[in-house]
């Protein structure tokens, strides 16, 4: 169905990551290529990465003071909790201005507020879970939305009724990826840490760097350390002198994705989509101290369907990396396997399918 009068306003609530916010600029930029005249807003904690993307990309974007609660000490909990009537207050104001037609919360403490209050007034509201298992966020706001856009087919039981399965929405370009290289001889290896880096891998991969530099010579490695370790990182290559690409934050990733022949990553489920979606063979290694451990879920996934390797980040070193590296970039037929295996898990049609049921919510026809 197609919008054709430009009345609807909607509100993206939360992102702070880049695996919440990417997936709902994808659904919003799905929505303004349907109807140019709709118009678009977010909402979020503030990020530096938020306002740098949102701006980049031309959409309006308005803080909420929310702080989060899940994995903090004591104290700040307490702190949070505390703020609690701030968060709300911001969110009640920008609703009563905005008035928007419908409410997509990201994930993210910072969309709790804003949903929430949305769904009080009657608001229609829909969320979008990206990992295997929902965050705690998202599981409270399971209890007052209208409808839930999931990943995976094993996190519908989370949501009931108001669940369906979308697939992740990642952008256009990352679908339009060259095909893998059957065979290469000066392989080229994408690290990426996620949109805030990844010491652990950082500091794994330069050393493996050199084994592997040692075994195959030439070698091409871009590196997004995260903000926090770019300088250490940088100063690391340097030393052991390796021509390496070091950036702090990668911003065309499809671009990056299609130029490489190896993905080093972590197993946040947005990563996971726009694997899929390039067709790239990849080396997992899933953030320990992510919420249920849902990196870990996310990659058993992958690992199950023969789409990724994975090694346990209590077993990360530089040696078991560099073993990995070199198996998949010597093993053309394993390499291209992943790749095949992890397009089965691609999802082209997510964007369209949550805007299908956006219209469906805003016309007041549920399914």
């Amino acid at each position: 169905m197609a919008v054709t009068d430009g009345r609807w306003k909607v509100l993206f609530a939360g992102g702070g990551t880049g695996g919440h916010l990417f997936p709902g600029i994808t659904v919003a930029r799905e929505l303004k290529r349907r109807d140019p005249l709709s118009q678009v807003m977010f909402a979020g904690a503030g990020r530096v990465l938020e306002m740098q993307v949102l701006s980049r990309e031309g959409f309006s974007f308005e803080r909420v003071r929310a702080v989060g609660l899940v994995g903090r000490s004591p104290f700040a909990v307490l702190k949070g909790v505390a703020n609690l009537p701030v968060a709300f207050f911001d969110a009640g104001i920008l609703l009563r201005r905005y008035r928007p037609d419908l409410v997509v919360g990201l994930g993210g403490y910072s969309s709790g507020p804003v949903v929430l209050l949305a769904a009080a007034n009657r608001v229609a509201t829909l969320i979008l879970e990206q990992n295997a298992v929902p965050g705690v966020t998202n599981r409270l706001l399971g209890t007052v939305v209208r409808a839930a856009a999931v990943s995976y087919q094993d996190t519908l039981g989370c949501f009931g009724h108001k669940g369906f399965v979308s697939g992740n929405p990642v952008r256009a370009g990352f679908f339009e990826s060259a095909p893998p290289r059957k065979a290469m001889t000066e392989p080229r290896i994408l690290v990426i840490g996620g949109s805030q880096g990844a010491h652990a891998i950082n500091v794994a991969m330069i050393e493996a760097v050199s084994s592997l530099v040692k075994s195959l010579g030439v070698i091409h490695v871009t590196h997004q350390t995260g903000q926090g370790d770019f300088d250490m990182v940088a100063r690391a290559y340097q030393s052991v002198g390796v021509d390496v690409r070091v950036e702090p934050f990668l911003n065309k990733m499809d671009s990056e994705m299609s130029d490489a022949d190896v993905v080093v990553c972590r197993a946040g489920a947005t990563t996971l989509a726009e694997l899929a979606a390039a067709g790239r063979p990849s080396i997992l290694v899933p953030y320990p101290d992510a919420a249920n451990d849902h990196q870990r879920r996310n990659a058993e996934i992958f690992e199950k369907n023969g789409a990724a390797e994975v090694i346990d980040p209590n077993d990360l070193t530089a040696a078991i990396l560099a073993e990995r590296l070199m198996g998949l970039i010597v093993d053309n037929g394993r390499r291209l396997s992943l790749a095949a295996s992890a397009v089965c898990l691609s999802a082209p049609e997510a964007a369209a399918q949550i805007v299908d049921r956006m219209e469906c919510l805003i016309s007041g026809r549920e399914n």
